[in-house]
């Protein structure tokens, strides 16, 4: 930035600390919204360094980097590590909300790549006999009028445990608490275990959702490095042994956004670091719930300090606002509060359809056909990726893709929105102002029952990686693809695309 920028910068600046009631970081980085909308800092520039500036400003280092963190949450600048904190390309800022939704406001103006959701099918006419049945049930209308315990009645905690069990775990009845979905879920674990000014650990890309909760709760967030595989177990441990961490939050299985799912041996060799470190351990299954024969959860092998999370909303219904978070006997009661303090209940209705679909195998219907569905969108749209590299898993909803140099994540995602196309720049999962990764998240479940919207949204996603792009690239799923056919028996194994692992983009 030239001098004369810097200069009227500060004098609004000084300006802007010395009027208003808010605290000073929050008065400094409305100020700096403001001339960065107002076009007085331009994009691309690089903003003064945290203490040249406090030192002109008359305030803390610490002031201005709270004032710049909250700038990044908006989206409207990007700290580089070792390089400075630069403002975003236009287009690019985020709102004041949260940092993501659920919901776009305008669908029908846009192809919406961005969000990893369930994509509807035939739950509309099983819902609509599945109220014809509860019509017919005096009983079971008379009961979900009435207040039911903060943890859920007997019935709809035996449903729960049958929805979080697999394999060799088992989930206990008199362990469930039951939520309107995966998110109401996180939030009071985290209004449970966590007091303001905690350290949570998590992947270095990680669900929005759970930053937006931290944020709002005052929890701090530490990330850990990754891998292909998910997180890192040595990461991990030097984290905990550098910080004084509360719990750790992770997703083992389909990771959001990456589709790593850690290995069994992975998750014991983390529930280890845990116990070690009195760590407690918050998995959310949202996305694994779809996974066939999918790994036991890390609570298993510390089932004393394993939370684990699971909801209906991203495999059977969106609207279906049911989850369970499965806590260790003695966080039950604080559980219990959380929800007792945030909505008093779950409610009882989408609890009792969700307890019949369960008990009736409704949702493992409803999951089969989400699973083909999947499978059906991504074969129509992978030839557009064809010689990209990118990660995805089989029952997963999107892909990772690494975004070619020299284009970086962000000019793909600004080049789409004027295409009103949307998709999700790892700026949107990171954790921490470390150097960001370059892809994206793409999804084809956003497009419900349009086929044509998803190919033009994908045809367009495949230009933009490819403009400028100065390399070939081999095409890398998390897929296990069988080789091509010889024309005649091979002398040696033939080499096995997939088995290449993607480089290490996680790692700052």
């Amino acid at each position: 930035m030239a001098v004369k920028p810097i200069i009227d910068m500060v004098s609004i600046l000084k300006s802007a600390l010395a009027s208003g009631q808010a605290a000073k970081y929050k008065r400094l980085a409305d100020a700096l919204e403001a001339q960065i909308l107002g076009g007085l800092v331009e994009s691309g520039a690089k903003l003064p360094p945290h203490r040249l500036l406090a030192d002109k400003l008359g305030v803390t280092a610490g002031t201005v980097s709270r004032s710049y963190a909250e700038l990044e949450r908006m989206g409207l600048v990007v700290a580089r590590v070792g390089d400075g904190t630069f403002v975003r390309k236009r287009g690019l800022e985020r709102s004041r909300d949260g940092g993501f939704r659920n919901f776009i406001d305008e669908p029908q103006q846009c192809i919406d790549m961005s969000r990893s959701m369930h994509v509807p099918g035939p739950e509309a006419a099983l819902f609509a006999r599945s109220l014809k049945e509860l019509a017919g049930d005096p009983q079971a209308l008379r009961d979900i009028t009435l207040f039911t315990p903060d943890v859920g009645s007997p019935r709809h905690r035996d449903a729960g445990a049958r929805w979080l069990s697999h394999g060799d775990f088992m989930a206990r009845p008199d362990q469930v608490v039951c939520v309107n979905g995966g998110q109401h879920g996180l939030l009071c674990t985290l209004m449970a275990l966590c007091r303001a000014g905690d350290i949570l650990a998590t992947e270095r890309l990680t669900y929005p959702g759970l930053i937006s909760a931290a944020r709002s709760l005052g929890i701090k967030l530490i990330g850990v490095e990754m891998d292909e595989e998910g997180l890192v177990p040595a990461s991990l441990l030097h984290v905990c042994r550098a910080h004084r961490v509360c719990a750790l939050y992770c997703t083992p299985t389909i990771q959001n956004p990456t589709t790593a799912v850690l290995s069994a041996e992975r998750r014991e060799a983390i529930a280890g670091i845990c116990r070690a470190h009195n760590v407690l351990i918050v998995e959310d299954e949202a996305h694994g719930a779809l996974m066939a024969d999918r790994p036991p959860p890390i609570s298993l092998f510390a089932p004393e300090r394993g939370i684990v999370i699971g909801t209906l909303s991203k495999v059977v219904a969106a609207g279906l606002r049911v989850g369970y978070v499965h806590v260790p006997l003695p966080l039950i009661s604080r559980l219990g509060a959380a929800v007792r303090s945030t909505c008093w209940m779950a409610t009882p209705l989408p609890m009792e359809l969700a307890s019949r679909w369960i008990e009736q195998g409704v949702t493992q219907t409803l999951m089969r056909w989400q699973t083909a569905e999947l499978e059906r969108r991504k074969n129509l749209v992978k030839d557009f990726l064809a010689g990209l590299k990118y990660m995805t898993h089989p029952q997963s909803a999107h892909f990772w893709i690494e975004v070619p140099s020299p284009r970086s994540a962000e000019d793909v995602q600004a080049d789409l929105a004027r295409q009103n196309c949307l998709i999700s720049a790892a700026a949107t999962f990171a954790v921490g102002q470390g150097s960001m990764p370059q892809f994206v998240r793409a999804s084809v479940s956003g497009t419900a029952g349009n086929d044509e919207r998803l190919l033009a949204g994908f045809a367009a996603l495949s230009a933009a990686l490819r403009q400028d792009a100065s390399r070939d690239l081999q095409n890398i799923t998390m897929e296990r693809c069988p080789p091509a056919a010889p024309s005649s028996p091979p002398t040696s194994p033939e080499p096995d695309p997939c088995r290449d692992k993607p480089p290490a983009w996680y790692r700052a």
